[in-house]
């Protein structure tokens, strides 16, 4: 081939790479949030409207013993919490009061989720579930350790459980789909970035056999805390999977002891 076609040839590949990655800007919000629209039902649990600053009411679920210690809980991006109940369980069986977020868009619940709107969501439940003057304890699986990050970033908080969380989105994104997504107008998700800003104790939790977002992601984001100062406990649970986590006696030893340190 001349020089001509193959500068001809290098332009084409160039403009489909470019026009694909226009594509993968456009549609990326439908991988980051494909919820599952089951209405939020778990038993034992009742629905309130907690309200947000600028936005519309967001649904939490409340349930164990009103004076137990508090704990903010954010589901991953399933998106419904309806499949959430054994994380649920797990706290309100220890006699903790557990409050779980809804997604917009998620669970039968109007609205469009974006990074923006979930992390403005997230501080808004905690403002309200923090009012009565005791340090909530965030507990963030996947996606929603991303948000327990944001808060934890920005509000005095007990402690903090991240489960199987990833460090950066965006870097997931452009291993997956072969474009710089950090430098393109994507939502990023950057938790290395949250995490220098977090003073209350951490706990990462990552399955060994998770296949959905490797360990390494949560090693990551434990030795940037540690970078920061602040090292942060990490549990890696044998044979642990995506989503099975609270099935493991290893996961809820390791959640219950980490608790327990950081009673008054």
């Amino acid at each position: 081939m001349s020089a001509v076609g193959l500068a001809a040839a290098a332009a084409v590949l160039a403009a489909l790479y470019l026009a694909y990655g226009a594509v993968m800007v456009a549609v990326h919000p439908a991988f980051l949030y494909p919820f599952a629209q089951e209405p939020a039902d778990v038993p034992g649990f009742v629905r309130i409207e907690v309200e947000v600053p600028g936005a519309p009411p967001v649904a939490v679920l409340a349930g164990g013993p009103p004076d137990g210690a508090p704990v903010l809980f954010f589901m991953g991006n399933a998106g419904a919490l309806g499949l959430f109940e054994p994380w649920l369980a797990l706290h309100r069986d220890a006699g903790r009061r557990v409050v779980a977020m809804t997604y917009r868009g998620g669970g039968g619940a109007p609205g469009r989720p974006s990074e923006t709107v979930l992390k403005a969501d997230a501080l808004a439940v905690h403002d309200w579930l923090g009012g009565g003057g005791r340090p909530v304890v965030l507990h963030g699986f996947s996606l929603g350790a991303g948000l327990a990050l944001h808060v934890a970033a920005r509000r005095p908080v007990a402690a903090v459980v991240l489960e199987a969380p990833f460090a950066s989105a965006c870097r997931i994104m452009a291993r997956a789909a072969w474009l710089p997504a950090c430098r393109l107008p994507v939502q990023r998700w950057d938790n290395l970035a949250e995490a220098a800003a977090v003073a209350a104790p951490v706990l990462v939790l990552h399955g060994a056999a998770d296949e959905v977002i490797g360990p390494d992601e949560g090693r990551r984001l434990a030795e940037a805390f540690a970078r920061s100062g602040r090292p942060a406990v990490f549990a890696l649970v044998p044979g642990g999977r995506h989503g099975d986590l609270p099935f493991a006696p290893a996961y809820r030893a390791a959640v219950e002891r980490f608790l327990s340190a950081q009673a008054p």
